[in-house]
Order: C-alpha cells, then structure tokens, then sequence
C-alpha cells in the first residue's frame, strides 16, 4: 500500500475522475491512504485526481518502483478539465491491465488533450502505474 499523502490545496468538492461522487467519499480516500484502489481503472482516476490537486507523492507513490522517476515537477499553470475513460480500451487480468483515457487540460489559456493508453500492474494486493503509450491521432 502506497504511503498515505495529504490533500490540503485545490481540493474539488465533486471527484475529478467524474464518477459523480463526491471528492471525499470517491479518490480522496484512495489519496490518503484510507482504501485501496480496488482496479487499474480506480488507480487511474486517483491518479488523474491526484493531478488536479497537485499531490505529486502520491504520484510518486503509486508508480511502479521500475519506471517511476526520482522526482515530479508538476506545473502550476497547468488546470485539469476533464477524464473520459474508454470502456471499450479497459482491459487486462488480474495483475495487468491497460486503460486507454482521454484528460483535458489548459496551459496559458490553450486547450490541450492527453491520450494515454496507460499500463498498470498489481503486486502483492497494489495496483501501480507502469507506463503509458500515446496513440497517434486519426
């Protein structure tokens, strides 16, 4: 289980990972530490969330030991918009699993979109971020 981290700035009232819950009963409780996420599709919307409130140990946290870097310079400038998650792109077994997303951000005022089909793997009970690849656009 990852360390348990603290979310004290820009804490949304409803979750950003849009499950429609609130922040404190949805990816809050996955960032501090108080449940486990469950699936590779939970640990991606925590960490998606964990993005928008700039929580960068948990990022840390949850990323595999193997591809994790030593640090997380996380932009202040940059505003997190939205999560779509392709159900159709979900995919895996019990100890790996891809998710395909799409996230929308700004920087500076532009637009942009992340699409990530991204690669997670479970060991001991504990879902971690792997890596990801970036589909080109059609």
């Amino acid at each position: 289980m990852p360390p348990a981290s603290t979310v004290t700035d820009n804490v949304p009232l409803t979750c950003p990972c849009e499950s429609g819950l609130m922040f404190e009963n949805c990816c809050q409780q996955v960032i501090v530490g108080a449940v486990t996420a469950k699936t590779a599709e939970a640990l991606m919307r925590s960490r998606y969330t964990a993005y928008v409130v700039r929580d960068s140990a948990y990022l840390l946290a949850t990323w595999h030991p193997s591809t994790r870097p030593s640090d997380l310079n996380l932009d202040p400038e940059q505003r997190w918009l939205g999560l779509k998650i392709m159900p159709e792109q979900t995919a895996g077994v019990e100890t790996h699993c891809q998710v395909e997303f799409i996230a929308r951000y700004k920087i500076a005022g532009r637009a942009h979109r992340m699409h990530e089909r991204s690669r997670f793997i479970c060991e001991n009970g504990t879902w971690f971020y792997l890596d990801g690849e970036f589909p080109s656009a059609n």
